[in-house]
């Protein structure tokens, strides 16, 4: 009776010293999803998911972080194959900045039916399936843009919105608070313009700014553009008709070196910037706080300020302007 006991006890102290050894050595794999790989802005959001890979490892908790997205921001079909082909490996997590707030809803409730947490980042999601939305306050961003451009207008003149792409929700969202403010706010400003899109391409929002200006050209105050293609494409247009350097004031979206460039030479007057950095961070460190436990908060706000050429220089500011993302992508 004494010997089975004593087997019994010795089985069960095997048993849990086993059990203590693998937690001890679980590892982690999670899949960072980005809507493009081409633009600095997504850059900068791999370095924040590195920072994230790196820290946990210095606390000894292991994590193999794979960065995988489709190279053009308009090609929803692979996106959603990047999707799918990670369920299929059963990585423990995923972190996706949905291309489109519907086309991506069916991978999301797909991959939570195999539990499989999602975190949403940078682009809402029209789904409750995903754990946690880590991103700019985007419509604030639209918000900030709108008073800034009528500041510098002095409330009155035509203004042109150059969208992005249909279904693209952190833009959207920026748009909506752009027209929405100088709706309420700015009776003397007139949208002449805001039903053309530019494309996911510097090359296509090149195109579209040119036919807008044809159009516009003459009449044409003020331009918001929601993000570093539609920017850098409009600028460019803007120059090409010696109305750059300020004769139309012109708001962009996120902090690409090109978009830098412009805001220091004046052909730019303001920038609304993100921490896409940080952005990237909180999507992974969210993410394994989830996978450890530990309650997480349904929605993350990274934040976003507006960078001028009179502001630029503060070191607050050029950190978001030049994110380094370089320390962290060798």
């Amino acid at each position: 009776m004494k010997s089975s006991l004593r087997l019994l006890l010795l089985c069960g102290l095997a048993v849990s010293t086993t059990w203590i050894a693998s937690a001890a050595d679980k590892s982690y794999t999670i899949a960072v999803i980005p809507k493009g790989t081409t633009h600095e802005f997504w850059q900068a959001v791999h370095a924040g998911a590195v920072k994230a890979q790196q820290e946990l490892a210095e606390k000894g908790i292991k994590v193999e972080v794979i960065w995988k997205g489709p190279l053009r921001e308009d090609d929803r079909d692979q996106q959603i194959q990047v999707v799918e082909n990670f369920m299929t490996r059963r990585v423990d997590g995923i972190v996706l900045a949905p291309l489109d707030s519907q086309a991506l809803v069916a991978p999301v409730v797909n991959a939570a039916k195999r539990k499989i947490p999602v975190v949403v980042f940078d682009s809402d999601l029209k789904s409750d399936k995903q754990i946690s939305f880590v991103a700019t306050d985007n419509f604030k961003g639209g918000v900030m843009a709108a008073d800034y451009l009528a500041k510098l207008l002095g409330e009155k003149g035509n203004v042109i919105l150059l969208r992005l792409a249909v279904g693209s929700a952190s833009t959207e969202a920026r748009e909506a608070g752009f027209l929405d403010t100088l709706k309420s706010k700015y009776p003397g400003i007139k949208v002449i313009s805001s039903d053309q899109y530019g494309g996911a391409t510097r090359e296509t929002a090149y195109q579209a700014s040119q036919n807008l200006l044809n159009r516009y050209g003459r009449e044409v105050n003020g331009i918001f553009c929601p993000n570093e293609t539609t920017a850098i494409g409009m600028t460019k247009a803007l120059r090409d008709i010696g109305k750059a350097g300020g004769k139309v004031k012109m708001i962009g979206f996120d902090s690409g070196t090109q978009s830098v460039l412009d805001l220091k030479n004046g052909d730019l007057q303001g920038l609304v910037v993100q921490n896409p950095l940080l952005m990237g961070y909180l999507g992974v460190m969210t993410l394994m706080k989830h996978l450890q436990g530990e309650a997480i908060e349904k929605r993350v706000d990274t934040g976003v300020v507006l960078a001028t050429p009179e502001n630029m220089a503060e070191p607050k500011i050029q950190e978001l302007l030049h994110p380094p993302a370089d320390k962290y992508l060798k």
